[in-house]
């Protein structure tokens, strides 16, 4: 798996993050999900992540046409850095598919 560096934020801490690919300059935000009231900017990519009641919501920034399975790559190693070993990733807002 390769290895990706973030950018978290100061005033919202380690759930609202940036997680950067230096290869493919892909940039992945992550952040929590209060409410299924996030909207996902057009042509941009989003995902879902559920950890017991953890929810996690991860959007694209600049997506252009990369693969969908580094997006996924992605999601997966920052929820293994947060140490959320039991997340499943969702392409819709879970509960409501």
């Amino acid at each position: 798996m390769s290895n990706y560096l973030i950018a978290i934020s100061q005033t919202k801490g380690a759930g609202a993050a940036t997680i950067h690919d230096s290869k493919s300059k892909l940039k992945v935000k992550a952040f929590d999900v209060v409410q299924p009231t996030f909207k996902p900017r057009k042509g941009e990519v989003s995902f879902f992540v559920t950890a017991g009641k953890k929810i996690l919501a991860f959007e694209t920034q600049g997506y252009k046409k990369h693969r969908q399975l580094l997006i996924l790559q992605m999601i997966s190693w920052y929820c293994m850095y947060l140490g959320l070993f039991e997340a499943q990733i969702h392409a819709t807002f879970p509960g409501l598919a």
